[in-house]
This record gives structure tokens, sequence and C-alpha cells, in this order.
């Protein structure tokens, strides 16, 4: 089916970042025989002029996949957001993206319409929380209210004392809920409008009881086998919290389904590894749908058998002398570091020599950077095959900005500085080796040269 120049429905997708989803997107609105346009930084202006508004480039509708969680800022988003909703049609709307970014925020809307969620609990006060912590069991589910990637979740030693925050983020009590199998899985039922794409059992990787396919969990399909019961609470879930595609997470427990979390950019890759089925051209077919274009199902199902991340036609030219410089960090920094029962600043060294950041035992039992996740396993100069360390999930802030990281834990009693900055955070500055908190001058042996 062909579709003429003037039926063509112009997509916007708004997504300041370089996803796989992003791409798949833009690129099944092609293929189906109309306009993407990949709203990004190096091409999108709205203007007002003489009491006129209008947007550049021009698009009927946009598909908001603004990754918000992982942000500093993400009220700066939901603005951005917000303004395109102002003036044209959008999926996944800012105030429903709002809801479910904020897991507690989630949890109080889909309670309030019935559907099974753990017991939690968010107080403001140290007070609130530790007072009433013991209703939870000894162990329990320490959260950020916003948080990705399973970064900003910890299974936590309850008989002892937890903050309400971590670093600048609050944080909130949860019930773990157990399970009879060993392997620690949940389920994640991916659903586009009235429809589930796919559905995929997550399971944890050894040594840990997170399940995201980021952290390295493995997968396997479960679309042709989900229960009724799952598929039915996965749909009203993603309905009652207003979002037009989402990625619902859910646990069977005694009772039944529990909703953990609904995340309206989930990634697609670990979905596709798991069920060969793409949401990316049904998120498509809504968006062209909405305003009134129309589309070939069949194609549809065609492309879903594919995940087409290429680059797509409507990626805008990105002119590197425009590009925003990242911040400068120096080769010693000052950063406060966080954890589950507290936050202290520290002084911290750079090294784009190593992958992970590393923090030291005393200083990660200081601010309950803990309980271990896992071991990795950690090349060294001295050990060619590398040693094994535990790891833990921390928040480091530096000038103002926030980054929950996987870091390894060792003795670094003998070393000079209590962390290791690793190419997980530097990644995100420019490193001036001459700049130093400490005030010392550069030293030409490097304890940790070797290191990665």
């Amino acid at each position: 089916m062909s579709t003429t120049d003037e039926n063509r429905v112009r997509v916007g997708v708004l997504s300041l970042h370089n996803s796989k989803e992003t791409k798949a997107i833009l690129n099944a609105v092609d293929d189906l025989g109309h306009v993407s346009e990949w709203l990004r930084a190096e091409n999108t202006a709205i203007s007002i002029e003489d009491g006129e508004v209008t947007i550049e480039p021009e698009v009927d509708i946009v598909a908001n996949r603004l990754l918000l969680s992982n942000t500093e800022e993400p009220a700066e988003g939901l603005g951005l957001a917000t303004t395109f909703n102002r003036l044209r049609p959008m999926l996944n709307q800012p105030g429903a993206v709002l809801t479910a970014i904020h897991k507690f925020a989630t949890a109080v809307t889909l309670a309030d319409w019935n559907i099974r969620v753990p017991d939690a609990l968010l107080a403001l006060s140290n007070d609130g929380l530790n007072r009433n912590r013991g209703r939870f069991g000894d162990v329990g589910v320490y959260k950020t209210a916003i948080g990705t990637h399973g970064g900003g979740t910890w299974k936590v030693d309850l008989t002892e004392p937890v903050n309400p925050k971590v670093g600048n983020r609050q944080a909130f009590l949860q019930k773990l809920i157990e399970l009879d199998d060993e392997r620690h899985s949940d389920l994640r039922v991916y659903v586009v409008g009235e429809e589930i794409i796919g559905a995929m059992r997550r399971f944890a990787p050894e040594g840990d009881w997170r399940t995201n396919v980021a952290l390295g969990g493995a997968v396997e399909d479960m679309t042709g086998e989900l229960p009724t019961e799952a598929a039915e609470t996965a749909l009203y879930a993603a309905e009652v919290l207003g979002l037009d595609y989402a990625g619902v997470d859910l646990v069977k427990g005694k009772d039944g389904w529990f909703v953990l979390e609904v995340n309206p950019t989930a990634g697609f890759k670990g979905l596709y590894k798991a069920t060969g089925r793409s949401p990316a051209p049904y998120i498509a077919k809504m968006a062209i749908e909405r305003v009134g274009g129309t589309v070939d199902e069949e194609r549809v199902r065609e492309l879903s058998a594919t995940l087409d991340d290429s680059t797509p036609a409507s990626m805008p030219r990105i002119d590197p002398m425009e590009q925003e410089e990242a911040p400068l960090i120096g080769y010693i920094e000052e950063v406060v570091v966080s954890g589950t029962s507290g936050s202290t600043g520290a002084l911290a060294k750079s090294d784009t020599g190593a992958t992970r950041t590393s923090i030291d035992t005393s200083l990660a039992a200081e601010i309950g950077a803990g309980p271990i996740k896992s071991m990795t396993r950690v090349k060294s100069g001295s050990v060619k095959s590398g040693k094994a360390r535990p790891v833990v999930d921390l928040v480091i802030g530096i000038g103002g900005r926030q980054h929950t990281v996987t870091a390894s834990v060792e003795d670094r009693s003998h070393m000079d500085y209590p962390l290791l900055l690793g190419r997980d955070i530097l990644q995100h500055y420019r490193v001036d080796v001459r700049r130093r908190a400490d005030g010392d001058a550069p030293s030409s042996d490097d304890e940790e040269a070797l290191e990665e």
C-alpha cells in the first residue's frame, strides 16, 4: 500500500540521546511510508513571533523518548516535553511519564487502582523512615525514587538504619517479595496501546538479585506462555498510568502478581533477544494512526521481526564545533559519595585507564555502600589474570551532578585517595591532569597507573 505525499504523517521522536530504541522507531516510521524527524539539540527550535508559535522541524505528532531517570535535572526534560505537548499530540505525555519515573508515585497510583504492589514506605525524615522499618522484616529493598538500569536499588539489612535520601534523591523502603526459585527472576511485559508486543522472564546474573538486562541478566521468551493474570495486570497498569507504551515489570508472590515498576522508556534489546519481536514498528504505527494516518498491518508485523537500529535518514548533521563541551574535572577532585546510611565528602583520583570506579572498604562501610551485589574481576599490572573484587552500588556527586555507579570495593588504606573515578564516570567529563583539589603538585609516579 503506497502513501501519497499529502497523506504522509510527520512523526517527531523527541530524544536527545543515541539509543537503539530511538533509531528503531525512526526507521520504522520511514519503512511504513511516512516521514520521521529526530528532535535533537542540533535541529530543534520552537519560536513565538507575533503571537504565532512554530516548531522546527515541523511535525504532526511527537513520540516522547526522553530519558529522564538518569539525568541530573529531570524537570528540564519534563518542561521540554510539556512544551511540545502543548503544541502537538504526544505519545507518553509528560504527566504520565513523571508518575512513571518516580517509583513511589507509580506504586501509590497503582495501589489506588487496586493493582498489587509490594508494601512500601516513603518518609521525609530519618526518624520517620527508621522508626517504621521493622515492618519489612530483617531484609528489605531500598530504592531511590528515581533511578534506572538497576542503579539506586539495594537489598539491605534492616537491622541497621537507612537514610531517607541518597545524595539528593529521595529514597524509600519496599518489602522484598520472596520467590520459590533459587535464581531470582521477574517478568517484563512490553505494552503498546492495548496490545502486548512481547514478554520475557529476566534472570539475575550470578551473585546478584537484580534482573536488569543492562546489568547482565539473562532472558527467556514468555510471550506464548504469559499467564492471563500477568497479562491483564500489565495492560491495566499501563492504562492506569496513562502510558501509550511501557515496559511493565512484575513478580509473582504468594497472593498473585505484583507490579514492581513501569518504565516509560524501557529498552528493546533484551526483549528482542528473548522474543524476536521489536516494539518499534508498533509505536510508529500508533503515532501515525493517532493523527489520522494509515499503515499496512502486515508490514508492521514484518518489521517487528527485526530491530533496525541503523543510522536513520532523519539523523541531523552534527557540527563538531557546535557540540557542547563536557564539564572539566580535575586529576584530584572533591566529591560527595552516598550510600544507604549516609553521605560524606572525599577526595577522588581520576583514572581514565580504569573501566570501573572503585572505593575503599572503610569508606564503603561508612556510607552503607552495600551489601555486596556480585564479584568482578579487575585487571592489575601485577596480576595479569585479574583479581576478584566485590562490587556495590553508590552515588557520587561532582559539582552538583549525580552519578549512580556500580563500584568495586578494595582496601585502599595504603593509597592516598579512598576513591578512584573510572571511565563509568569520567566519560561525562574532560580531565585536566594539572588541576588538583588537594593542592599538591602532580606526581611522576602513579600508584595505580597500571590498574584497570
